[in-house]
């Protein structure tokens, strides 16, 4: 995983200091263990700190703070790259670097764009990440909104890494689920006939089951009258079933989201790839007929029980369609399989990969992504009935009255194994308590920024052309240490499936962003402003606004790589 510039360099320079060490017989571990370096707590501590001191006290018998000195002792180059190295026990090292380090970040990112923070750890390896999944017996709720997101932002975060990824949908279109759709819809449709039916038990109530039925009646209104009653049922089920999907097509694009595959259920069960998977898992002795069922033995590859893939009535388990499926996956090449599920299926994880180890993998082949509840609110109340539908807030709702840009990042605000209160109200906002607005706004005010530096003449010069040794103020230093901090947000993001860093990131960004704009003078004043009688003003001379103003393009630039990556836009104007 790479750095940013400065902590790169840092990291060459412990590197240097533990091989010099070495060489001097001062220490004697064979292997060093990964440098991490973290941001101190306090900013007065300086700017980098590293624990290798006390990584290395067990294998060097040493203590910490007596390794520690070793490393000062031995740092390379120490008076060139740092203002400060100070050893706090039991044994931090805590680092200031030179401001001059600094400017180097500026220029990394004005010669790398978009693909600033980007790395290609994950070239050559192949990942399918399954998301969202919904059945297609209804419109998706806030709840598949939410996965959607996430699904969506980890495809992104693993290519901007390397991989070569693919987003898939899985069509639960076949089994209970839609037969009671079309059992539910041909219900409704009778009573549009004036006919009185028994709705089906466990049927789906939704009003949207109304309206289907409704146009499919409009649909058959040549024909319903010849049709037998279990053919008309069937059409009922079928013409359901691709409404169901269309809308949900449409639904996930308004969201922006387009996945590369649909892979169909039914049409896994019509190739007879479950009774193959099921034939090859039983010749290799890891199935077993028990009370009339046939079981899986999951227990052997560390799953608290054996499962059932085949009830005694010969009608397969979910479990028995979802290895198939998942093997299908691996016999498409894929290196990594990720699914991103709903988090009250967490107890089908150890199933699933004892799946991976039947197949000859190791279970990490398979990694899930768990999306706990959202919680509907709007100003500071819960919604639970929708207007338009009578029962659950469709994700369609909630796009139609933020916008899409504010649902996603919303979405993406919090850790997916944590709920999370979704506050309609406040993301419609154009105020600074609104997280995504807050972060476009940082983007759109430095494009704000352009357009009065023309208006006054002022060009914006490439780092080439400025002098950035003047950027020593704190809050100049301060915003380009978190610029140099985003390769590793970006890469810690993508390797541990967790999006919300990225959001976490942007909004302390801005934040630093909105302070130094609010505080500090980037142009110099209008004419009529340097007549006026107000306060003092900070001052500029041409040097230092040229610099501020290369600051300025690598902050805009970061921020709209960073929402680029979650699939958000990065408006010039508000």
């Amino acid at each position: 995983m790479s750095q940013g510039v400065v902590q790169e360099m840092v990291t060459i320079a412990l590197l240097g200091a533990l091989n010099g060490a070495k060489k001097k017989g001062q220490l004697k571990t064979e292997t060093w263990p990964t440098l991490t370096l973290d941001a101190p707590k306090r900013p007065e501590w300086g700017d980098l700190a590293s624990t290798v001191a006390m990584s290395l006290a067990s294998s060097e018998h040493k203590a910490p703070h007596d390794i520690a000195q070793i490393i000062v002792e031995n740092l390379p180059q120490r008076e060139e790259l740092f203002e400060r190295v100070e050893i706090v026990r039991p044994g931090f090292l805590n680092l200031t670097v030179k401001p001059t380090l600094w400017q180097e970040v500026l220029r990394a990112i004005e010669s790398q764009g978009a693909a600033y923070g980007k790395a290609d750890f994950g070239r050559g390896r192949r990942v399918l990440v399954e998301y969202v999944s919904a059945n297609p017996t209804g419109p998706l709720h806030v709840g598949h909104g939410r996965g959607a997101a996430v699904g969506q932002a980890i495809v992104r975060l693993l290519e901007a890494v390397g991989h070569e990824v693919a987003g898939e949908y899985y069509i639960n279109d076949a089994g209970r689920q839609m037969k009671l759709l079309g059992a539910s819809v041909y219900a409704r449709f009778q009573e549009l006939s004036g006919m009185k039916v028994e709705f089906p038990e466990d049927g789906y109530h939704g009003a949207y089951i109304t309206a289907v039925a409704e146009r499919i009646k409009q649909q058959l209104s040549d024909t319903a009258g010849e049709m037998a009653p279990a053919d008309l049922e069937t059409q009922c089920r079928v013409l359901a079933y691709q409404e169901m999907l269309r809308l949900i097509r449409d639904d996930l694009s308004s969201l922006g989201i387009d996945f590369q595959s649909w892979f169909s259920e039914a049409a896994l069960l019509e190739s007879r790839a479950v009774e193959q998977v099921l034939d090859e898992l039983k010749s290799r002795g890891l199935l077993f007929e028990q009370e009339g069922a046939l079981w899986f033995r999951s227990s052997a590859f560390g799953d608290e029980k054996d499962r059932v893939v085949k009830k005694h009535d010969g009608e397969y388990t979910y479990l028995a369609s979802d290895i198939a499926y998942h093997r299908d996956k691996l016999q498409r090449g894929y290196d990594l399989l990720v699914d991103v599920w709903g988090a009250d299926h967490h107890g089908y994880i150890p199933r699933m990969q004892a799946v991976m180890q039947a197949y000859g993998h190791p279970k990490e082949r398979l990694h899930v992504v768990l999306v706990q509840l959202v919680k509907l609110l709007r100003g500071g109340v819960e919604v639970k009935m929708s207007k338009r539908t009578g029962s659950f807030i469709t994700m369609r709702e909630v796009i139609d009255e933020v916008g899409a840009d504010a649902a996603k990042f919303y979405f993406l605000m919090r850790d997916s194994r944590t709920h999370l209160d979704f506050d309609l109200e406040l993301a419609k906002q154009r105020s600074t308590d609104n997280p995504v607005y807050y972060v476009q706004y940082a983007h759109a005010r430095i494009s704000s920024l352009w357009r009065v530096a023309a208006e006054r003449g002022v060009a914006c010069p490439q780092s080439t052309e400025a002098d950035l040794a003047v950027l020593t103020d704190p809050d100049e230093l301060g915003l380009i240490r978190k610029l140099s901090a985003y390769p590793e947000i970006l890469q810690t993001s993508a390797s541990t499936f967790e999006p919300h860093r990225m959001t976490y990131y942007l909004q302390q960004l801005a934040a630093l962003l909105h302070m130094f704009y609010n505080k500090h003078r980037i142009l110099p004043p209008a004419v009529e402003q340097e007549q006026g009688d107000g306060g003092a003003i900070e001052e500029l001379t041409p040097k230092k606004t040229a610099a501020r103003l290369v600051l300025m393009r690598s902050v805009q630039q970061v921020i709209r790589n960073g929402l680029t990556v979650l699939g958000i836009s990065a408006p010039e104007q508000m």
